[in-house]
């Protein structure tokens, strides 16, 4: 038997929510158990599809970067914007994808706020599709139990 990550949490969490948590007193502590199983669901669910929602999220704000270059009046602005949109992500570890995210997201701030103060149609055009990744980037982390 190989067990998967996301199984060994998922039987880690049946064994709070249905043998321990109903054990346990006062019901603070209780609750306080049935919450920590139910995070350890979630942290299963985030695992499976970590990698995935980051390279796909990357590549979204790389995109961007490299559509904003004929809107962008900042020279040195858009020299690191087409940087970034040439770059690739350094590898496939969680922290390697969080850390290029991270510096992608950092320069989409930078973007964002330059194309605020930008004048016509291109602008808010630009400003419109770094909204749209905004809520995209949001739904993708979206966790099938909701809010706990």
């Amino acid at each position: 038997m190989k067990p998967t990550i996301g199984r060994a949490l998922e039987v880690c969490a049946a064994a709070l929510m249905g043998d321990i948590a109903p054990n346990v007193a006062p019901s603070y502590r209780q609750a306080s158990v049935f919450s920590a199983a139910v995070m350890l669901i979630s942290v299963g669910e985030e695992l499976d599809r970590i990698a995935e929602r980051r390279i796909h999220e990357n590549a979204a704000l790389r995109e961007i970067f490299a559509s904003a270059a004929s809107v962008v009046a900042d020279a040195e602005l858009r020299t690191r914007l087409s940087q970034a949109a040439s770059s690739q992500d350094s590898g496939l570890r969680i922290s390697q994808l969080d850390a290029d995210n991270d510096a992608l997201r950092g320069l989409l701030v930078e973007l964002h706020a330059h194309a605020e103060g930008l004048p016509g149609d291109a602008a808010r055009e630009l400003e419109t599709r770094i909204w749209r990744e905004l809520a995209a980037s949001t739904e993708r982390r979206r966790l099938s139990l909701g809010a706990f």
